[in-house]
């Protein structure tokens, strides 16, 4: 009977007595950028699934199945209590490490492009750095939450995170993986910043991963120059800025409103990563600047909600949620703002998916996990508002 009761009070937001008590802006939000995202999935990897596999449903088929397992994840989330994620953040940060170590060891990490980033599962690749960026926000969350004073008033509560972020950091550039590092050192300063760090601190801190950032670029040749390569790639259109012009071309034969769903012609070959990195560029060309315009408002339009979900948490006194919910927004806005910022020139070239909408399966079952995290997170507060209420 204990055990009904549990199981009954943990997946009250799907079959409470309320049914279904959920945020709905939030989950309807994201069932529309996993719907878009299968199908420009579909559309922008066909040609080169039928050129290369001989068939071009390969890898809507894939993702048909990563979004199944996410939606499971999502829903398996949003059971879990928070309290549960909290107790078990030491556990998660202790497997963050162990699968951002195997990934580099021969034989279980596998090598793609020069990169060692997946491990492979069976028909599945596993990509580390997506979980362990999760795990990263939940840990700090924790530490926020236990070592607040700490972290507000002294300086060995402000590095002591550092001290254990900067070997995943580590672990990431020797993959390399250097987009999924500045998302990650990204979030954990802005969660820092949220947490109540000294606006003195949080300058040399954001002064100090800067200057780090800076050494990393001029230490690889190819990162220069794919810094100064997006400034005008049409030096070399045919070199180190091809990736760039074809997504602009992209973008420039999508004009307003498109040349339709499925007639793209970059996909076609010439846009290398078109179903992954660069699926953006084949969204603005066949839904136009209009399409392209409305699928980046949707996703603003979730990382928003869940900043404001956050404040909402940080309201009701619930600190550990709410510090949950500013990692995750953090890091969607980096992934966003850096990917579209690479699709349209404003970046250098860097390989980083765009949340829901690149073909993965890691990004996308992450993706799911926060998605479900962030439902909870809503929901708990409510849940405790409404017996607050209800003992007065």
């Amino acid at each position: 009977m204990m055990v009904t009761d549990a199981l009954q009070r943990s997946f009250a937001p799907l079959v409470g007595e309320r049914r279904f008590d959920m945020d709905l802006p939030l989950l309807l939000g994201g069932i529309v950028l996993l719907s878009l995202g299968l199908v420009m999935v579909s559309s922008a990897s066909m040609e080169v699934a039928a050129g290369q596999l001989g068939n071009p449903l390969y890898y809507m088929k894939r993702q048909l199945v990563y979004v199944f397992i996410g939606i499971v994840a999502l829903l398996s989330t949003l059971a879990v209590p928070l309290r549960l994620w909290e107790q078990s953040r030491f556990l998660l940060l202790a497997l963050a490490f162990i699968l951002l170590i195997a990934v580099l060891i021969p034989g279980v990490g596998r090598e793609v492009n020069g990169s060692w980033r997946w491990i492979a599962v069976g028909p599945i690749n596993v990509q580390p750095s997506e979980l362990a960026k999760l795990f990263a926000v939940i840990f700090l969350a924790g530490y926020l939450v236990h070592r607040q004073d700490e972290v507000k008033e002294g300086w060995v509560g402000f590095i002591k995170p550092f001290l254990v972020l900067g070997p995943m950091a580590v672990l990431l550039i020797l993959e390399p993986d250097f987009g999924a590092t500045v998302v990650l050192m990204g979030a954990a300063v802005g969660m820092m910043f949220l947490g109540g760090v000294g606006l003195l601190r949080f300058t040399l801190l954001f002064g100090s991963l800067a200057g780090m950032a800076a050494a990393l670029v001029l230490y690889e040749p190819y990162r220069l120059q794919r810094l100064t390569g997006f400034l005008n790639p049409w030096n070399d259109p045919y070199g180190t800025g091809y990736q760039l012009t074809q997504a602009l071309i992209a973008f420039g034969r999508g004009e307003w409103l498109g040349v339709g769903l499925g007639n793209s012609i970059q996909k076609q070959f010439y846009l290398p990563e078109a179903h992954t990195d660069f699926v953006f560029s084949v969204l603005a060309e066949e839904l136009g600047l209009i399409g392209a315009l409305a699928a980046f408002a949707l996703l603003v339009f979730i990382a928003a909600r869940a900043l404001y979900i956050g404040l909402w948490a940080e309201r009701a006194g619930r600190y550990f949620s709410a510090y949950v919910a500013y990692g995750l927004a953090i890091m969607w806005c980096g992934q966003v703002l850096i990917n579209v910022g690479v699709n349209i020139g404003l970046l250098p070239t860097k390989g980083l998916t765009l949340p829901f909408l690149s073909y993965g399966g890691s990004s996308l079952v992450v993706c799911c996990i926060s998605l479900g995290l962030l439902l909870r997170i809503d929901w708990e507060r409510r849940q405790a508002l409404r017996e607050a209420a209800d003992g007065q």
